[in-house]
């Protein structure tokens, strides 16, 4: 079936829809990564958007049961230039377009994504629609693009605490902004045992499941909607190890005093140089956020560590005096694909020291 993005600046992108016969809107993204499209699909930080594959061949290894970020999808619409609707994977259990259709959303391939693309980067992120050719003849080309639903972190995270890992050397109380579920694995790989909680839960609370270390997780939309959550955090970050990853980083960030602002059309992909400033390194990182910590607002209290390569955004940062320390990159998401190791080490290392003052005072 015939099918159209329709963007805010009034151009039209046509292709094939695949999926859910539905309409799709939010905002248009894009991923500059050559795999990984089924933990894109199913990672909460792309709530309300919709995501356009820059690479050209998009479905070719298939879904698969064991590569899921999330339990379901909270992207609008995806976008590919060609959608491979016959995978070839000894894990695959089913295609692209199926996977689509079962869980509501609407794709478009086709598409000259090239050309997309090149306009989102001079325009910037812009609000679109995924309509059917039918549906743009019954609306006579008119469209209206309301503002985007916002306070997505309430929506998205979970609604209980749960006992993600019950073994480990650590006990780690993971806040659920939008998790990933490979930070809370990577947690665990790294003798950790995790309890995922919700994004509002109380101080006392958190206290109560006697964590040895915090951390904040990843999620969607604009991190100024999010100021309720920021005395929770400062307060977690005078008594545990705390560690920052994505929205996480620039919750730490406003929590301190700096600000936050919105890109142009953000970073989302998966070969992102990163340079660590305190040893000179440059890792290869996975991205995925459209806002950063403005580095001209940062207090004295906080330290950059990392910075992109590409245009010198912030993508790191640690308090002088407390174990809280923050990245902007995923690096449970590992492309180096251990580059970004280190940091869970860093982590464990200050619980452990935590650990030991502990037992001294004890004594």
């Amino acid at each position: 079936m015939k099918g159209y993005l329709v963007l805010e600046n009034g151009h039209r992108f046509s292709g094939e829809l695949i999926g859910a016969v539905r309409r799709g809107y939010g905002e248009v993204v894009f991923h500059t990564g050559m795999t990984g499209y089924q933990e894109i699909l199913t990672d909460p930080s792309y709530a309300n958007q919709i995501v356009v594959m820059t690479y050209p061949l998009i479905g070719n290894y298939g879904i698969n049961a064991e590569d899921f970020e999330a339990k379901k999808p909270w992207l609008t619409g995806f976008i590919t230039s060609d959608a491979c609707s016959k995978p070839s994977h000894n894990a695959s259990e089913k295609t692209l377009h199926t996977y689509l259709e079962e869980q509501g959303i609407v794709g478009l391939t086709g598409v000259d994504t090239r050309s997309l693309v090149r306009m989102i980067r001079q325009h910037g992120s812009l609000k679109g629609y995924i309509v059917s050719g039918a549906e743009i003849e019954m609306v006579d080309g008119s469209f209206t693009f309301p503002d985007l639903p916002r306070d997505l972190v309430k929506k998205v995270t979970t609604p209980v605490i749960t006992q993600h890992t019950a073994e480990g050397e650590h006990h780690v109380v993971l806040l659920d902004f939008g998790a990933k579920g490979n930070i809370a694995n990577s947690l665990a790989a790294h003798g950790c045992r995790v309890t995922v909680v919700p994004a509002t839960t109380s101080l006392e609370i958190i206290r109560a499941l006697q964590p040895d270390g915090i951390m904040l997780s990843n999620g969607p939309g604009d991190p100024q909607d999010n100021l309720d959550l920021l005395p929770t955090i400062r307060a977690l970050g005078e008594e545990f190890p705390v560690f920052g990853i994505c929205l996480g980083h620039q919750l730490i960030g406003l929590a301190y005093g700096a600000k936050t602002h919105k890109m142009k059309f953000g970073h989302r992909g998966s070969n992102h140089p990163v340079k660590d400033l305190r040893t000179g390194k440059v890792h290869i990182t996975s991205q995925n956020h459209g806002y950063t910590v403005d580095d001209a607002t940062l207090p004295s209290v906080l330290e950059v560590t990392h910075v992109n390569v590409n245009d010198g955004t912030v993508e790191g940062v640690r308090h002088r005096t407390l174990p809280v320390f923050s990245v902007q990159y995923h690096p449970e998401a590992a492309p180096g694909p251990e580059d970004a190791r280190e940091l869970f080490v860093e982590f464990t290392t200050q619980m452990n020291e935590r650990k030991g003052h502990r037992l001294v005072y004890a004594t």
